[in-house]
Protein backbone atom coordinates (compact mmCIF):
# COMPACT_ATOMS: atom_id res chain seq x y z
CA UNK A 1 0.00 0.00 0.00
CA UNK A 2 1.40 3.34 -1.14
CA UNK A 3 0.01 6.37 0.65
CA UNK A 4 1.25 10.15 0.10
CA UNK A 5 1.08 12.83 2.35
CA UNK A 6 1.01 16.79 1.32
CA UNK A 7 -0.24 19.62 3.47
CA UNK A 8 -3.21 21.86 2.80
CA UNK A 9 -3.70 24.84 4.95
CA UNK A 10 -1.37 23.29 7.61
CA UNK A 11 -3.18 20.22 7.64
CA UNK A 12 -1.61 16.81 6.93
CA UNK A 13 -3.98 15.35 4.08
CA UNK A 14 -3.32 11.50 3.36
CA UNK A 15 -4.16 10.68 -0.46
CA UNK A 16 -3.72 6.71 -1.53
CA UNK A 17 -1.98 5.81 -4.64
CA UNK A 18 -2.90 3.35 -7.22
CA UNK A 19 -1.38 4.35 -10.55
CA UNK A 20 2.52 5.85 -11.18
CA UNK A 21 0.45 8.59 -12.87
CA UNK A 22 -1.18 10.11 -9.13
CA UNK A 23 2.27 10.62 -8.24
CA UNK A 24 2.68 14.24 -10.12
CA UNK A 25 -0.45 15.39 -9.24
CA UNK A 26 0.94 15.84 -5.68
CA UNK A 27 4.03 17.38 -3.84
CA UNK A 28 3.89 14.78 -0.66
CA UNK A 29 6.38 15.65 1.91
CA UNK A 30 5.38 12.21 3.53
CA UNK A 31 5.40 9.05 1.30
CA UNK A 32 4.50 5.94 3.65
CA UNK A 33 4.79 2.35 1.74
CA UNK A 34 3.27 -0.64 3.99
CA UNK A 35 3.75 -3.75 2.88
CA UNK A 36 5.28 -2.07 -0.32
CA UNK A 37 4.84 -4.22 -3.71
CA UNK A 38 7.85 -4.47 -6.12
CA UNK A 39 5.60 -2.47 -8.17
CA UNK A 40 5.00 0.46 -5.73
CA UNK A 41 8.58 -0.07 -5.78
CA UNK A 42 9.51 0.81 -9.02
CA UNK A 43 7.19 3.95 -8.79
CA UNK A 44 9.01 5.31 -6.32
CA UNK A 45 12.37 4.97 -7.94
CA UNK A 46 11.13 5.78 -11.27
CA UNK A 47 9.50 9.33 -9.62
CA UNK A 48 11.59 10.10 -6.89
CA UNK A 49 14.79 8.61 -7.96
CA UNK A 50 15.44 6.47 -4.68
CA UNK A 51 15.60 2.71 -4.14
CA UNK A 52 14.62 1.32 -1.69
CA UNK A 53 17.57 -0.60 0.26
CA UNK A 54 17.07 -4.85 -0.06
CA UNK A 55 17.66 -5.15 4.08
CA UNK A 56 15.79 -2.51 4.83
CA UNK A 57 13.31 -4.41 6.66
CA UNK A 58 15.79 -7.03 7.73
CA UNK A 59 15.78 -7.43 11.57
CA UNK A 60 19.29 -9.20 12.13
CA UNK A 61 21.07 -5.94 10.67
CA UNK A 62 23.80 -4.68 12.73
CA UNK A 63 22.92 -1.94 15.41
CA UNK A 64 25.84 0.39 14.40
CA UNK A 65 24.10 0.08 10.75
CA UNK A 66 20.79 1.27 11.38
CA UNK A 67 21.93 5.22 11.65
CA UNK A 68 23.80 6.72 9.12
CA UNK A 69 23.57 9.25 6.49
CA UNK A 70 24.81 9.02 2.94
CA UNK A 71 27.41 11.11 0.97
CA UNK A 72 23.98 12.26 -1.46
CA UNK A 73 22.82 13.68 1.92
CA UNK A 74 20.25 10.62 2.35
CA UNK A 75 19.43 10.28 6.14
CA UNK A 76 19.07 6.48 6.80
CA UNK A 77 17.05 5.33 9.97
CA UNK A 78 15.71 2.15 11.61
CA UNK A 79 13.66 2.20 14.53
CA UNK A 80 11.14 -0.05 16.03
CA UNK A 81 7.84 1.10 16.93
CA UNK A 82 5.55 -0.83 19.61
CA UNK A 83 2.13 -2.65 18.84
CA UNK A 84 0.34 -3.52 22.35
CA UNK A 85 -1.57 -6.24 20.88
CA UNK A 86 -3.28 -7.86 23.75
CA UNK A 87 -2.49 -11.29 22.07
CA UNK A 88 0.82 -10.25 20.52
CA UNK A 89 2.71 -7.58 21.78
CA UNK A 90 5.39 -6.69 19.11
CA UNK A 91 7.89 -3.98 18.01
CA UNK A 92 7.43 -3.49 14.01
CA UNK A 93 10.72 -2.24 12.23
CA UNK A 94 10.16 0.67 10.18
CA UNK A 95 12.59 1.77 7.75
CA UNK A 96 12.84 5.51 7.58
CA UNK A 97 14.89 7.80 4.63
CA UNK A 98 15.48 11.55 4.34
CA UNK A 99 16.45 13.73 2.21
CA UNK A 100 17.09 17.02 2.50
CA UNK A 101 20.37 18.23 0.77
CA UNK A 102 20.30 16.85 -3.14
CA UNK A 103 18.26 19.51 -5.50
CA UNK A 104 18.64 16.83 -7.98
CA UNK A 105 15.87 14.44 -6.70
CA UNK A 106 12.92 15.26 -6.63
CA UNK A 107 12.51 13.63 -3.77
CA UNK A 108 14.05 16.57 -1.80
CA UNK A 109 12.36 17.21 1.29
CA UNK A 110 10.36 14.25 1.36
CA UNK A 111 10.29 11.38 4.35
CA UNK A 112 9.84 8.05 3.02
CA UNK A 113 8.75 4.85 5.30
CA UNK A 114 8.98 1.64 4.92
CA UNK A 115 6.90 -1.25 7.49
CA UNK A 116 5.14 -5.00 7.13
CA UNK A 117 2.23 -3.60 9.25
CA UNK A 118 0.24 -0.76 10.15
CA UNK A 119 1.42 1.17 13.05
CA UNK A 120 -0.63 2.57 15.92
CA UNK A 121 1.65 5.51 16.11
CA UNK A 122 1.25 6.46 12.33
CA UNK A 123 -2.78 6.67 12.78
CA UNK A 124 -1.87 8.19 15.97
CA UNK A 125 -0.59 10.90 13.82
CA UNK A 126 -2.48 11.06 11.09
CA UNK A 127 -5.71 11.76 13.07
CA UNK A 128 -3.65 14.64 15.11
CA UNK A 129 -2.19 16.08 11.80
CA UNK A 130 -5.75 16.33 10.59
CA UNK A 131 -7.29 17.80 13.27
CA UNK A 132 -4.15 20.70 14.66
CA UNK A 133 -3.42 22.91 11.72
CA UNK A 134 0.29 24.16 12.19
CA UNK A 135 1.39 20.94 13.88
CA UNK A 136 3.63 19.57 11.07
CA UNK A 137 5.43 22.00 9.03
CA UNK A 138 8.43 19.96 6.96
CA UNK A 139 9.59 16.31 6.41
CA UNK A 140 11.89 16.41 9.55
CA UNK A 141 8.88 17.63 11.40
CA UNK A 142 6.74 14.41 10.34
CA UNK A 143 9.85 12.51 11.90
CA UNK A 144 10.34 14.06 14.58
CA UNK A 145 6.34 13.71 15.50
CA UNK A 146 6.43 10.28 14.60
CA UNK A 147 9.13 10.11 17.81
CA UNK A 148 7.11 11.95 19.92
CA UNK A 149 3.99 10.21 19.37
CA UNK A 150 5.78 6.61 19.93
CA UNK A 151 7.38 8.41 23.32
CA UNK A 152 3.80 8.77 24.12
CA UNK A 153 1.97 5.35 22.70
CA UNK A 154 4.50 3.75 25.57
CA UNK A 155 3.32 6.49 27.91
CA UNK A 156 -0.33 4.94 27.55
CA UNK A 157 0.80 1.34 27.55
CA UNK A 158 2.27 2.00 30.68
CA UNK A 159 -0.59 3.29 32.12
CA UNK A 160 -2.10 0.13 31.18
CA UNK A 161 0.52 -1.96 32.54
CA UNK A 162 -0.47 -0.07 35.89
CA UNK A 163 -3.70 -1.06 35.58
CA UNK A 164 -3.23 -4.47 35.30
CA UNK A 165 -1.18 -5.13 37.49
CA UNK A 166 -3.14 -3.27 39.67
CA UNK A 167 -5.98 -5.71 39.08
CA UNK A 168 -3.34 -8.34 39.75
CA UNK A 169 -2.18 -6.68 43.20
CA UNK A 170 -5.74 -7.21 44.39
CA UNK A 171 -6.26 -10.92 43.58
CA UNK A 172 -3.13 -11.64 45.55
CA UNK A 173 -3.28 -9.37 48.63
CA UNK A 174 -6.73 -10.26 49.26
CA UNK A 175 -5.44 -13.51 50.70
CA UNK A 176 -6.66 -17.07 50.29
CA UNK A 177 -5.40 -17.28 46.81
CA UNK A 178 -5.88 -20.87 45.27
CA UNK A 179 -3.58 -22.83 43.14
CA UNK A 180 -5.98 -22.04 40.01
CA UNK A 181 -5.74 -18.07 40.96
CA UNK A 182 -2.05 -17.78 41.69
CA UNK A 183 -1.68 -19.65 37.99
CA UNK A 184 -3.91 -17.07 35.92
CA UNK A 185 -2.16 -14.13 38.14
CA UNK A 186 1.22 -15.54 37.51
CA UNK A 187 0.57 -15.50 33.43
CA UNK A 188 -1.02 -11.72 34.01
CA UNK A 189 1.91 -11.02 35.61
CA UNK A 190 4.55 -12.32 33.27
CA UNK A 191 2.50 -10.76 30.31
CA UNK A 192 2.76 -7.32 31.72
CA UNK A 193 6.87 -8.18 32.11
CA UNK A 194 7.08 -9.29 28.71
CA UNK A 195 5.25 -5.94 27.48
CA UNK A 196 7.09 -3.71 30.05
CA UNK A 197 10.45 -4.87 28.24
CA UNK A 198 9.33 -4.58 25.23
CA UNK A 199 8.71 -0.77 26.13
CA UNK A 200 11.75 -0.03 27.79
CA UNK A 201 13.72 -1.61 24.61
CA UNK A 202 11.64 0.69 22.39
CA UNK A 203 12.00 3.89 24.24
CA UNK A 204 15.84 2.92 24.39
CA UNK A 205 15.58 2.56 20.13
CA UNK A 206 13.78 6.06 20.32
CA UNK A 207 16.35 7.43 22.00
CA UNK A 208 19.47 6.59 19.84
CA UNK A 209 16.86 7.61 16.62
CA UNK A 210 16.41 11.08 18.46
CA UNK A 211 19.77 11.66 19.58
CA UNK A 212 20.77 10.93 15.96
CA UNK A 213 19.07 13.69 14.71
CA UNK A 214 20.67 16.02 16.82
CA UNK A 215 24.08 15.13 16.31
CA UNK A 216 23.17 15.49 12.07
CA UNK A 217 22.64 18.71 12.51
CA UNK A 218 19.40 18.48 10.30
CA UNK A 219 17.15 20.49 12.80
CA UNK A 220 16.56 24.07 13.39
CA UNK A 221 16.57 25.76 16.96
CA UNK A 222 12.80 24.89 17.45
CA UNK A 223 13.22 21.50 16.10
CA UNK A 224 16.27 20.90 17.98
CA UNK A 225 14.32 21.63 20.99
CA UNK A 226 11.42 19.99 20.41
CA UNK A 227 13.54 16.64 20.10
CA UNK A 228 15.23 17.79 23.77
CA UNK A 229 12.28 17.60 24.93
CA UNK A 230 11.31 14.15 23.91
CA UNK A 231 14.16 12.60 25.06
CA UNK A 232 13.49 14.33 28.69
CA UNK A 233 10.35 12.36 28.36
CA UNK A 234 12.10 9.34 27.40
CA UNK A 235 13.82 9.42 30.01
CA UNK A 236 10.92 9.71 32.94
CA UNK A 237 9.64 6.74 31.35
CA UNK A 238 12.98 4.59 32.20
CA UNK A 239 11.70 5.84 35.78
CA UNK A 240 8.68 3.99 35.66
CA UNK A 241 9.39 1.23 33.76
CA UNK A 242 12.39 0.95 36.43
CA UNK A 243 9.51 1.05 38.53
CA UNK A 244 7.20 -1.13 36.97
CA UNK A 245 10.01 -4.13 37.33
CA UNK A 246 9.98 -3.86 40.87
CA UNK A 247 6.25 -4.25 41.24
CA UNK A 248 6.42 -6.72 38.80
CA UNK A 249 8.88 -8.50 41.12
CA UNK A 250 7.03 -8.64 44.27
CA UNK A 251 3.96 -9.62 42.98
CA UNK A 252 5.80 -12.57 41.46
CA UNK A 253 7.18 -12.97 45.05
CA UNK A 254 3.58 -12.61 46.74
CA UNK A 255 1.83 -14.84 44.36
CA UNK A 256 4.76 -17.50 44.78
CA UNK A 257 4.80 -17.12 48.29
CA UNK A 258 0.80 -18.20 48.36
CA UNK A 259 1.59 -21.34 46.43
CA UNK A 260 4.22 -22.42 48.80
CA UNK A 261 1.67 -21.71 51.41
CA UNK A 262 -0.72 -23.99 49.96
CA UNK A 263 1.82 -26.49 49.49
CA UNK A 264 2.77 -26.49 52.98
CA UNK A 265 -0.65 -26.64 54.08
CA UNK A 266 -0.66 -30.21 52.49
CA UNK A 267 2.38 -31.45 53.66
CA UNK A 268 1.16 -30.41 57.64
CA UNK A 269 -1.66 -32.61 56.63
CA UNK A 270 0.34 -35.84 55.90
CA UNK A 271 2.68 -34.87 58.80
CA UNK A 272 -0.26 -34.41 61.43
CA UNK A 273 -1.92 -37.56 59.93
CA UNK A 274 1.06 -39.61 60.36
CA UNK A 275 2.37 -38.65 63.59
CA UNK A 276 -1.67 -39.24 64.92
CA UNK A 277 -1.20 -42.58 63.18
CA UNK A 278 2.16 -43.75 64.87
CA UNK A 279 0.12 -44.35 68.44
CA UNK A 280 -2.38 -46.77 66.85
CA UNK A 281 0.37 -48.36 64.78
CA UNK A 282 2.54 -48.74 67.61
CA UNK A 283 -0.22 -50.57 69.75
CA UNK A 284 -1.73 -52.72 66.90
CA UNK A 285 2.24 -54.02 66.87
CA UNK A 286 2.70 -54.53 70.64
CA UNK A 287 -0.85 -56.51 70.44
CA UNK A 288 0.00 -58.80 67.72
CA UNK A 289 3.42 -59.81 68.68
CA UNK A 290 2.05 -60.76 72.87
CA UNK A 291 -0.25 -63.94 71.78
CA UNK A 292 1.22 -67.42 71.69
CA UNK A 293 -2.20 -68.33 69.55
CA UNK A 294 -4.99 -66.39 67.61
CA UNK A 295 -6.25 -63.72 70.53
CA UNK A 296 -10.00 -64.38 70.01
CA UNK A 297 -9.34 -67.81 71.63
CA UNK A 298 -7.49 -66.38 75.02
CA UNK A 299 -9.43 -63.22 75.30
CA UNK A 300 -12.99 -62.53 73.27
CA UNK A 301 -12.41 -58.37 74.21
CA UNK A 302 -8.77 -58.99 72.87
CA UNK A 303 -10.14 -57.07 69.22
CA UNK A 304 -12.67 -54.53 70.88
CA UNK A 305 -9.66 -53.47 73.56
CA UNK A 306 -7.37 -53.14 71.22
CA UNK A 307 -9.19 -51.21 68.62
CA UNK A 308 -10.39 -48.53 71.43
CA UNK A 309 -7.34 -48.22 72.79
CA UNK A 310 -5.68 -47.47 69.26
CA UNK A 311 -8.82 -44.82 69.22
CA UNK A 312 -7.69 -43.38 71.90
CA UNK A 313 -4.51 -43.35 71.04
CA UNK A 314 -5.26 -41.24 68.14
CA UNK A 315 -7.61 -38.78 68.89
CA UNK A 316 -5.10 -37.71 72.24
CA UNK A 317 -2.85 -36.15 69.60
CA UNK A 318 -5.25 -34.63 66.90
CA UNK A 319 -6.93 -33.28 70.58
CA UNK A 320 -3.89 -31.60 70.96
CA UNK A 321 -2.85 -30.68 67.58
CA UNK A 322 -5.87 -28.90 67.24
CA UNK A 323 -5.75 -27.07 70.75
CA UNK A 324 -2.49 -25.50 69.31
CA UNK A 325 -3.82 -24.92 66.42
CA UNK A 326 -1.73 -26.88 63.99
CA UNK A 327 -4.97 -28.14 62.11
CA UNK A 328 -5.77 -24.48 61.11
Amino acid sequence: MLNIFTLANGRLVQEEIEALEELSKFQPIWVDLESPTLEEKRWIKQYYGLSIPEDAMDEDIEESARFYEEDNGELHIRSDFLIDDDEDPRSVRVAFILNQHNTELRSRGVLFSIHDEDVPVFRLLRMRARRAPGLIEDAKEVLLKLFDADAEYSADTLENIYDELEIAGKKVLEGNVSDELAGEVLGAIARQEDLNGRIRRNVMDTRRAVSFMMRSRMLNAEQFEEARQILRDIESLDNHTAFLFDKINFLMDATVGFININQNKTIKIFSVASVALLPPTLIASIYGMNFKFMPELDWSLGYPYALALMAASALVPMWYFRRRGWLK
